[in-house]
């Protein structure tokens, strides 16, 4: 295994054990370059209010829970139908399609999982092809969001339990597990996985991953394993559900 990367990561790991991995991303600011409750906010004239929230709660400086639920508040009031804008504007990390389909087609697992919303991730799921995703999911009421969300919140805890068991469910050990993450929310997970990887990440959360990315590009997540991507087209970023 990798020490701590510090100022440095190294080329490529070596996990322990032989056979499939399981791999599972962030959505936000990882699988895809925005943040998508600023999106959203964009439409109720909150964004700046909102990305301060975020990157606090990124940093590790706000419960996250607490800082969810007040960045959702803003959005009260906003008709269903900006969702369909926001979908369309969501922009993928470079290498995201290469990543995810020479992992599946070499037989491993990928999960998403996200602190943001399911109104997206899911629809970003099925265009990958990833079978399994969670996040948190918006309370519509009449066409119109209330400004809060239904369920448990999916927080630093939800994001490990989530790693443990994708990886249980598809009898993959621990050792052969991979986060890949850029804030606070994903430690927890980080932790709980053979491999934790900060991607672009804040600096808190790059000292404690056992690697780092600083290229915003998803096909270093491979040089990092050491396996060979299948390229893909259309992988340069991009609007994926536009």
């Amino acid at each position: 295994m990798t020490s701590r990367p510090g100022t440095d990561s190294p080329s490529s790991v070596e996990l322990p054990g032989e056979g499939p991995l399981a791999l599972v991303m962030d959505v936000d600011s990882t699988l895809i370059r925005d943040e998508v409750i600023e999106l959203i906010a964009e439409h109720a004239g909150t964004r700046d209010e909102v990305a301060a929230v975020t990157e606090a709660a990124m940093r590790g400086e706000l419960d996250f829970a607490g800082s969810l639920h007040a960045r959702v508040a803003t959005l009260a009031g906003l008709p269903v139908e900006v969702l369909d804008r926001v979908r369309a504007a969501v922009r993928l990390t470079p290498g995201a399609r290469t990543l995810v389909t020479t992992l599946v087609e070499a037989g491993h697992t990928v999960g998403l999982v996200s602190g943001g919303f399911t109104e997206v991730v899911d629809d970003l799921a099925r265009e990958l092809g990833i079978p399994t995703a969670r996040a948190n999911t918006l309370e519509i009421v009449d066409g119109h969001l209330t400004g809060k969300v239904l369920g448990e919140v999916v927080d630093r805890a939800a994001k490990a339990d989530f790693l443990t068991r994708l990886a249980a469910s598809a009898g993959i050990e621990r050792d052969r597990t991979v986060a890949v993450g850029d804030g606070a929310n994903d430690l927890d997970m980080m932790a709980a996985a053979q491999l934790g990887i900060a991607f672009c990440a804040k600096p808190a959360v790059r000292e404690q991953a056992d690697a780092a990315i600083d290229e915003p590009d998803l096909r270093r997540v491979l040089d990092l394993l050491g396996i060979t991507p299948l390229p893909q087209p259309d992988d340069e970023g991009g609007h994926p559900l536009a």
